[in-house]
């Protein structure tokens, strides 16, 4: 074998390990298989709402709890009890000792509220798309996953949802409505879960709030 044979074999042995070594490919479908993996999570969460007829922000507190694929509960504690619970396509509300259950379906606009997050918890891509504009930036340590609404009734209330995240952990969630007003979460994931089970696994995760005029559409329903 000539030298220069035995150069470009050498190169060649190079590549190909180098090739072997290198990060596998990674993007939007491998990013919703990860958190797709993720079965349950648990955390306390303080909910602050910025409104631009206020000097100081609303602030809630509570529990937040996701079980894959379709339950998503948050009962607040602070200032007063109240949960909402969606469970398949029922949503269930429960404020001042008295319960309320709606088909979510019936609400476009809620519905597709509750899939913004329940959609990017269980890795449904197609559930995203179905309302939104996806995009993702960044890589699979540090990523960002933007949803612009597609629907007319939801673009005339939300500007966008900004998704942060590491790996299969959800850390951020900006929701900015279209009239300026936003809402902010920050979740703290319960240590007894474990890190397999845990997207909610950073200290700052800012999720599930509800527009204020679907606020107003529930406490409607509670005064019906």
């Amino acid at each position: 074998m000539t030298i220069r044979r035995l150069r470009w074999l050498l190169l060649a042995v190079m590549l190909a390990g180098q090739a072997h070594g290198a990060e596998p490919a990674w993007g939007l479908t491998e990013l919703m298989i990860d958190l797709g993996r993720v079965k349950q999570a648990k955390g306390t969460f303080v909910e602050k709402k910025y409104l631009k007829l206020l000097n100081a922000p609303l602030e809630t507190s509570g529990r937040l709890i996701y079980t894959a694929p379709h339950r998503l509960e948050k009962l607040t504690l602070a200032p007063k009890p109240e949960s909402m619970v969606v469970d398949q396509d029922t949503l269930t509300l429960e404020m001042r000792g008295r319960k309320r259950s709606l088909q979510i379906q019936d609400y476009p606009v809620l519905w597709a509220f509750v899939e913004s997050i329940r959609g990017t918890l269980k890795g449904d891509l197609s559930a995203l798309q179905q309302f939104y504009k996806v995009k993702l930036d960044g890589a699979r340590e540090t990523w960002q996953l933007q949803l612009q609404p597609t629907e007319k009734k939801m673009v005339s209330l939300i500007q966008s949802i900004v998704i942060g995240g590491s790996k299969n952990q959800i850390n951020s969630i900006e929701i900015v409505e279209a009239d300026g007003d936003r809402s902010v979460m920050t979740v703290n994931a319960d240590s007894t879960v474990s890190a397999a089970q845990r997207p909610l696994d950073s200290a700052n995760y800012r999720a599930i709030v509800v527009p204020p005029r679907d606020v107003a559409t529930r406490d409607e329903a509670f005064a019906s």
